[in-house]
């Protein structure tokens, strides 16, 4: 009796020990599910609010072309991914999406909204990796694809834009 007492607890605290680590993997799985999207959805919510038309366009042209890019590289590159889940695992879109608007904000508006947004394009890559639905070359080539598309279509906004546009983060 008291040792079968023994292995149920010894069981119980085995399982314990695995589950919290499943569950915390499943939940940065799930916020990188979101987080990539956030500093996109800030570019979008930056170029409404200072009404940047250029702006506007620059972000359109790189997440479609970032997109674009990564889905026709998942088509041609079969890479499995590390849990088993399917079979288009390079690169990663999670990342992409994620540093294509982290770069759009640091190019475009300066480092005090790209630099956020470059921390949780960072958490979206290392918790794309850490949930195990990607190997670390499979995030820094969604990394990869995410800066350079970015870069090909956004400028910095030029002098007579900041006029026209909100005031600056520098001038509050």
């Amino acid at each position: 009796m008291r040792n079968s007492i023994l292995a149920l607890l010894a069981s119980a605290l085995m399982l314990l020990g695995i589950a919290p680590r499943h569950a915390m993997a499943q939940g940065v799985e799930r916020a990188t599910d979101v987080l990539c999207l956030a500093p996109s959805a800030t570019g979008l919510g930056m170029v409404i609010a200072k009404k940047d038309r250029k702006g506007f366009f620059q972000l359109g042209y790189s997440s479609i072309t970032c997109l674009a890019a990564n889905y026709t590289m998942e088509l041609c590159i079969t890479k499995d991914r590390p849990d088993g889940s399917g079979h288009h695992a390079f690169p990663s879109t999670h990342t992409a999406i994620a540093f294509n608007g982290a770069t759009f904000l640091m190019r475009r508006y300066g480092w005090k909204v790209g630099v956020p947004a470059y921390l949780v394009a960072s958490f979206v890559a290392w918790g794309r990796v850490h949930a195990d639905r990607h190997d670390w070359w499979d995030v820094a080539g969604g990394a990869a694809l995410g800066v350079g598309t970015a870069m090909i279509f956004t400028r910095p906004l030029s002098k007579s834009e900041k006029r026209r546009t909100l005031p600056e983060l520098d001038e509050q």
